[in-house]
């Protein structure tokens, strides 16, 4: 590495540690953390949901955290490898089939689904639409797949049914067909205009916003992962132990959402308790200083023991 490589990460690294958790007054009230916990953080990123955790259970030898993004992983390292901290890089499933298989359980875990703040701030990352940057939007950058594979090779067919099926854009066939009618596209930027031919005069959220979050959830497998985890995430519950997902969109809500309800409910299979009937999210002033909260919804539950008493529902209202 050279100089002004180092140089860089240094200052990529202190910059990420200015990322601001969301929802972390919620996520704190839903986990409930108490001293001796152990912890599992499926998306640790940059620590912040994972630092407030630890300062109450205290006990860094019985937590592990998880990301595949390797920026994040060098953060993490240099906040908690000191101080015991398991890290693991991996995508928060194969890491779920790592712990299962290692007999692991945990009192606590959380889940924050969807881009971080840095990736969206650093255009070399290729997720702002609004930013010029490379077409990658790879969460693991040491993964093939990419958004420049997708959309410079995908056929108009299979455009239309990804970018319909994750985003639920309305003009999905329109906007496939634009694409692979001005392709090749090297940058985010040419791909947001292209698209937002489809919109014309369409300025309250920019046009090409749905279309981005579909590929960038194709690229990174994030609805089918997600799908494939929450059945290990209750797994790796101790009894007792809660878990809270935080989604960022209505197709990752409603996953969580059913995946709750289908487990939950009074029968005598359930086995898990709902923490927030509805799903909570960020109050005003969160928002004012968090944009990235305003769409954030965070869902808990708790595994059953025993049946010994069902969990206070949480509104997030105090």
């Amino acid at each position: 590495m050279t100089l002004q490589q180092k140089q860089k990460q240094e200052k990529d690294m202190h910059q990420n540690k200015q990322h601001i958790p969301v929802l972390l007054e919620q996520v704190l009230h839903s986990l409930s953390p108490k001293e001796g916990d152990s912890y599992l953080d499926l998306t640790a990123g940059y620590g912040g949901h994972a630092g407030a955790v630890l300062e109450r259970t205290n006990n860094p030898s019985q937590t592990t955290l998880v990301d595949r993004d390797s920026s994040a992983i060098a953060v993490l390292k240099e906040q908690f490898g000191p101080k015991g901290v398991e890290i693991i890089q991996n995508d928060f499933f194969a890491a779920s089939q790592q712990l299962l298989e290692s007999g692991r359980t945990f009192d606590l875990m959380l889940a924050d689904l969807g881009v971080s703040s840095p990736h969206l701030n650093e255009p070399s990352r290729g997720f702002a639409l609004q930013q010029e940057g490379p077409l990658d939007m790879r969460m693991d950058q040491s993964q093939e797949l990419d958004a420049a594979f997708i959309v410079n090779t995908y056929s108009e067919d299979d455009l239309t049914n990804l970018i319909k099926e994750n985003s639920e854009e309305p003009k999905a066939r329109t906007i496939a067909r634009l694409i692979v009618q001005n392709r090749p596209f090297t940058t985010t930027t040419q791909l947001a205009n292209i698209v937002s031919r489809a919109w014309p005069g369409h300025s309250r959220v920019h046009p090409a916003t749905r279309t981005f979050q579909a590929i960038r959830i194709a690229v990174n497998e994030e609805l089918s992962l997600l799908t494939k985890s929450l059945p290990l995430w209750i797994e790796l519950l101790s009894p007792g132990g809660r878990l809270v997902v935080i989604s960022f969109h209505s197709l990752e809500d409603r996953i969580v959402k059913q995946t709750f309800a289908s487990l939950s409910g009074d029968r005598y299979d359930a086995t898990l308790d709902l923490i927030t009937k509805r799903p909570v999210t960020g109050d005003i002033n969160e928002l004012v200083f968090n944009p990235r909260a305003r769409s954030a919804k965070l869902r808990a539950a708790a595994k059953i023991n025993n049946r010994k008493g069902s969990i206070h529902a949480y509104s997030g209202k105090k």
